[in-house]
């Protein structure tokens, strides 16, 4: 390798820097691209935290499977299940969805700031900032504040302006044809 060639190199490496990474929209798979990313994260041995908000500890495909195969992938439930109004629990006051919500938040900025992650994932923070749980400019500030080589990924429905403006890459899922919209209810490994 020719000196110009190191150069050119040590270029392209000098601007490598985290990303922020947002998956968004009214269709299926944000969660399913922020845990394909965890998965090839963790294939070249990068340290993956994931932290969900709004859903619940019920059982769910993805963390059974990452648990049992890719440990170095470290997931914390924060959320005590659906908030929007047709699909939340009514036994659950929103007062309890909020303290999740904080404690979530908690749990993310100690992901983000600790140094231990290169790649933190916040699974659907969007939605908990939509619902009003969480605070949009503390989401914001600290995404500003992560280490510089640490990449983060916020998931959910409703991207904000400001939340586009400040991501270097932002993919909006769109629905175009639903099973649910046929009466097919929700199915085991496809969406739990």
């Amino acid at each position: 390798m020719d000196d110009e060639e190191r150069a050119r190199r040590r270029e392209a490496k000098a601007r490598r820097r985290g990303l922020l990474l947002v998956f968004t929209g009214n269709g299926k798979g944000k969660s399913t691209a922020a845990f394909g990313l965890a998965v090839r994260a963790a294939g070249n041995r990068l340290p993956v935290k994931v932290v969900q908000f709004i859903k619940g500890s019920w059982k769910s495909g993805e963390r059974e499977a990452l648990a049992a195969h890719l440990p170095e992938i470290e997931i914390e439930v924060g959320g005590r299940g659906f908030t929007v109004e047709r699909l939340r629990d009514e036994r659950i006051p929103m007062s309890e969805h909020e303290l999740a919500a904080r404690a979530a938040f908690d749990m993310a900025r100690e992901a983000v700031t600790c140094g231990r992650y290169r790649v933190v994932i916040l699974d659907e923070i969007l939605g908990a900032i939509k619902a009003g749980l969480v605070d949009e400019e503390e989401v914001l500030a600290l995404a500003r504040s992560r280490p510089q080589d640490q990449h983060l990924v916020l998931t959910g429905r409703g991207a904000s302006e400001a939340v586009i403006d400040a991501a270097d890459l932002v993919t909006e899922m769109r629905e175009v044809k639903h099973h649910h919209r046929a009466g097919i209810p929700a199915q085991r490994g496809i969406e739990f």
